[in-house]
């Protein structure tokens, strides 16, 4: 099936090449217009006695106007071959199973991109940061958001901001140190560069990429707990590093930088964070509250999802806050009520379409990471590029031991040394910090540290992505569950959780079940009744615990559901 879908893909090339072309004469939708200086005119065509020149127009039956619909057909054009490469993928027998859905998008992006330079002999199209992170970067986020586990979010969320703080804030400067270190004293010809530069450098090159490790992970089914800290802290470490690149960037733009300013700096990374986080939760709250008044009108109660949503991203980047930060706050605000407001065909609507964009987004962006990689502004220095790399990884496997022998001093679940090693193996770089780089201000070695951003970003992708999982087999790594717990295991988790919160209210511990007791009990009594309407509400927790079962179920994501339906077709065809 390999071999049926390359033809496919490269007359899809062609076809988008022609349509490129300025010179094609597709482009051209009338004849130019006659000189007149040089034509000869029939005595017919020119009225002397009123001095008016009329030229004839001959009438087309058929004409073309591709400058009409340019914009949005190049744009089908490309989703149409992102959709067809990732569908010939998943029928090319067993090469899917042995190299990531990434990595084979990225070849196809090479393959794109090396037939453009091929035909055209020039550049092709770069993936910009606007595109990037206005229309590319939010639906995935948004996905990952709305369906992200809230229990164990919320049980790691210390462990994962530990890592995502201070792991980025260990890496950034322990890369831009030591490369200007290494600089000032290797002779590689780049002891002009400021350390400021390399501070910024350190700063894009250190971001781990959610949608590299969405993609990496969904395939290898790591355990749960293993899964959201990986998930959770490059979801965090994203927004953490994009408030620490305009940081440093800002410190560029200034003639000199004092301590004043450096404390400035802090007080501004705490407020982005902060910022985006009661963006999200104001425009999660309103979508709840707009979707209680959509009873009669369930057709469009998921669109308010997806505007809500992007309005709250698009506000925080136009404040200058973390527009990721809004939107997972956003997400996982309308998860707990909107669910619950909207009709069973409104959910499914909601899930597969979050399930589609996101899909269609993540193609597009590693199709165009390797179609980017051809151009002609790369700079290549081995030392520096072997150097960052090392660092790369040195720095966070440091990082990712010291802070999890801190944390797990005060961790019941301890972070094992096999999941420390995952957790370390699996910061893979992505579009995050290729899009970041082209953003940084010209000066004499901006190209080469987008070569050196691309090799960081296709070693980690392609090494580090596709030995992942046999290292994960080699270490006896500890595997998700294929099934949703039962009934009685919900039941008992429950009643788990209201013991342990009523003895640390007994022995006055606050911990996260004393907590998490105080913020259902404030959840049920205020929030939901007037967030949620009424004949939403049940009247207790084991009847919402039966429909949220029921709606699992009804929504195929049991395989009690899958079996029953399976059994009901075979009935029928009997």
């Amino acid at each position: 099936m390999l071999n049926l879908w390359m033809p496919m893909t490269v007359t899809y090339i062609h076809l988008l090449l022609l349509l490129l072309d300025p010179s094609s004469a597709l482009m051209s939708t009338q004849d130019p217009p006659p000189s007149l200086g040089n034509h000869s005119m029939d005595k017919n065509d020119v009225d002397e006695a009123e001095g008016h020149f009329t030229v004839p127009i001959a009438f087309r039956v058929f004409s073309v106007d591709y400058h009409h619909v340019q914009a949005p057909f190049e744009i089908v054009l490309w989703i149409m071959l992102a959709s067809l490469a990732k569908l010939g993928f998943h029928w090319s027998g067993r090469i899917p199973a042995v190299v990531p859905e990434s990595c084979l998008l990225i070849m196809v992006g090479l393959l794109v991109g090396g037939v453009i330079y091929g035909v055209r002999h020039t550049a092709p199209p770069v993936l910009s940061a606007e595109a990037f992170f206005l229309y590319l970067l939010p639906p995935i986020v948004l996905d990952a958001g709305y369906f992200l586990p809230g229990r164990l979010f919320f049980e790691n969320l210390g462990t994962i901001l530990w890592y995502a703080v201070l792991g980025t804030l260990w890496n950034v400067l322990g890369i831009g140190l030591s490369l200007y270190g290494l600089c000032q004293l290797g002779g590689w010809g780049l002891e002009e560069v400021s350390l400021l530069h390399f501070l910024l450098f350190g700063s894009l090159i250190a971001a781990v990429d959610p949608v590299a490790v969405l993609s990496v992970f969904e395939e290898i089914h790591v355990n749960e707990q293993l899964h959201i800290l990986v998930f959770g802290e490059s979801l965090l470490n994203d927004a953490v590093t994009v408030v620490l690149y305009k940081l440093f960037e800002s410190f560029l733009r200034m003639p000199s930088v004092s301590g004043v300013d450096v404390l400035a700096g802090g007080c501004q990374f705490v407020v982005v964070g902060l910022g985006g986080l009661c963006v999200g939760l104001f425009f999660g709250l309103v979508a709840a509250l707009t979707t209680r008044f959509t009873a009669r009108a369930q057709v469009i109660a998921p669109l308010f999802v997806f505007l809500y949503s992007y309005l709250s991203y698009l506000t925080s980047e136009m404040l200058h806050f973390s527009g990721i930060m809004a939107i997972v706050t956003c997400a996982v605000t309308m998860k707990q009520y909107v669910e619950a407001n909207v009709s069973e065909k409104s959910n499914t609507t909601i899930k597969y379409f979050l399930k589609m964009w996101s899909s269609v987004s993540e193609t597009l962006i590693f199709i165009f990471l390797g179609v980017s990689t051809i151009q002609d502004v790369h700079m290549w220095s081995w030392p520096f590029v072997s150097s960052t790399l090392f660092l790369c990884l040195l720095w966070r496997a440091l990082g990712v031991l010291l802070l999890t022998a801190v944390v797990n001093k005060l961790r019941r679940n301890a972070v094992t040394f096999r999941d420390q090693f995952i957790i370390a193996y699996g910061g893979l770089r992505g579009a995050i910090c290729f899009s970041l780089v082209f953003l940084i201000e010209d000066f004499p070695k901006k190209r080469l540290f987008i070569t050196t951003t691309i090799v960081v970003i296709l070693f980690t992708v392609f090494v580090q992505g596709m030995t992942i999982k046999p290292l994960v087999e080699l270490l006896d790594v500890k595997r998700k569950k294929r099934v949703l717990p039962t009934v009685s295991e919900e039941v008992h988790c429950r009643l788990l959780d209201h013991l342990l919160s009523g003895i640390e209210d007994v022995v006055g511990y606050w911990g996260q079940h004393y907590w998490k007791d105080k913020f259902e009990h404030f959840n049920t009594k205020y929030l939901k009744r007037f967030l949620i309407r009424e004949d939403k509400q049940p009247k207790s927790s084991i009847v919402r615990l039966y429909q949220e079962l029921e709606r699992r179920e009804q929504m195929g994501e049991t395989d009690e559901g899958k079996r029953e339906r399976s059994m009901n077709k075979y009935t029928h065809i009997q």
